[in-house]
C-alpha cells in the first residue's frame, strides 16, 4: 500500500490540473514555439530600450553627406540624406510594437464584449442589430475605411490605430459569438441562472473568462496583421506620419532600388520578415498548446 499511494496521488494531482498549468508545459516543450518566443521578446526589449531613450534616438540625425555603405559607424550605411539606416530600423520596432499592441489590445476587448453580448442574447434585437454592424463594416473596404477615418482626423497620430481597431474587432466577435452561444447552454450557466445570478455576472464573471484562451490566441493573430498592415499603409502614405516605420523605409528605398542602393529595404524588409515569421510560429504554437482537444 505504501508504495500504490504516491502513484494515486501523483495521478490525482495531473487530474487536477488546470487547462493553463498543462499548457505551460506543453509549450515549453516545443522547441519551435520556445525559439520563436525568444525572437519576439529581443524583439520587444529592443522596442522598450527605444522607449526608454537608450537606443534608436538619431534615426532622423543627418550624419553623413549623402548615401554610405555599410561599416562599423554605420552597420546598415546610410540613405540618401544620410540618416543612419540601423538607427532607422530599430527605431521603426517600437512604432510597429506600438501599433500592434494597441491594436490588437483594442480590437480584443472590444470584440470580445461584442461577441459576448451577440452570444448570450442571440436572436433578440441586440444580436442582429450588433451584427448589422459588422455586416456593414465589412462591405467597407479597410484601406478606404483608414483614408476616410484618417481625413476625419488629420491632426491625430491615433487615427490609422482608430480605423484598425474599427476594422478588426468583427473578426474576434464573429468567434466569441459562437463560442458564448456554446458556454450559455452548459450546467454551470444554468446553475447559475437557477441561483439568480445577474446577468451581467453571468457574462463577465462566469461565460467571458471560459473564453480566455481564445482572446489570447485571436490577440496575436490580431497583432500580427496590425504591423503588417501599418507597413502598407505607410508605404502608401495613409500610415505614420510623424516618424519613422518600416513602411516608410520601404516607400523610401523603392527610388534608391533603381539607384543601386539596397540597404534599406534589406533593413526594413528583413527586419518585418523575421518578426513576423516568429510571431506566426509562436501563435500557432500557442494555439497548439492552447487547443482543449490536444491538451491531456
Amino acid at each position: 500500500m505504501s508504495q500504490i499511494q504516491p502513484i494515486i496521488t501523483a495521478s490525482e494531482k495531473f487530474t487536477h490540473e488546470s487547462l493553463w498549468s498543462k499548457a505551460f508545459t506543453k509549450f515549453i516543450h516545443d522547441k519551435i514555439g520556445m525559439v520563436s518566443l525568444m525572437i519576439v521578446l529581443i524583439y520587444l526589449a529592443i522596442a522598450v530600450l527605444v522607449w526608454l531613450g537608450v537606443i534608436g534616438q538619431d534615426w532622423d540625425q543627418m550624419m553623413t553627406s549623402g548615401y554610405q555603405m555599410p561599416s562599423a559607424a554605420h552597420w546598415f550605411g546610410t540613405n540618401i540624406n544620410g540618416q543612419d539606416i540601423f538607427e532607422r530600423a530599430i527605431y521603426s520596432t517600437k512604432v510597429a510594437f506600438e501599433v500592434g499592441i494597441s491594436v490588437a489590445i483594442g480590437a480584443t476587448v472590444l470584440g470580445a464584449l461584442m461577441g459576448a453580448l451577440m452570444g448570450y442574447f442571440t436572436n433578440t434585437i441586440v444580436d442582429e442589430l450588433l451584427q448589422w454592424v459588422m455586416n456593414c463594416l465589412d462591405c467597407i473596404p479597410y484601406f478606404l475605411l483608414v483614408a476616410a477615418i484618417a481625413f476625419a482626423l488629420p491632426n491625430s497620430p491615433y487615427s490609422m490605430h482608430l480605423a484598425m481597431t474599427i476594422t478588426f474587432w468583427t473578426g474576434t466577435a464573429r468567434v466569441i459569438r459562437a463560442e458564448m452561444i456554446k458556454l450559455k447552454n452548459m450546467e454551470f450557466t444554468e446553475a447559475a441562472r437557477a441561483l439568480g445570478v445577474p446577468t451581467y455576472k453571468i457574462i463577465f464573471k462566469h461565460l467571458l473568462p471560459n473564453t480566455s484562451h481564445i482572446l489570447l490566441v485571436d490577440m496575436t493573430l490580431l497583432f500580427i496583421s496590425a504591423i503588417k498592415s501599418e507597413v502598407i499603409l505607410s508605404f502608401l502614405g495613409i500610415g505614420i506620419k510623424n516618424g519613422v516605420s518600416w513602411g516608410i523605409m520601404l516607400a523610401t528605398a523603392g527610388t534608391e532600388v533603381t539607384g543601386g542602393h539596397f540597404s534599406n529595404f534589406f533593413a526594413a524588409s528583413g527586419m518585418l520578415f523575421v518578426l513576423v515569421l516568429a510571431f506566426n510560429m509562436f501563435s500557432d504554437s500557442l494555439q497548439d498548446a492552447l487547443d482543449p482537444r490536444k491538451v491531456s
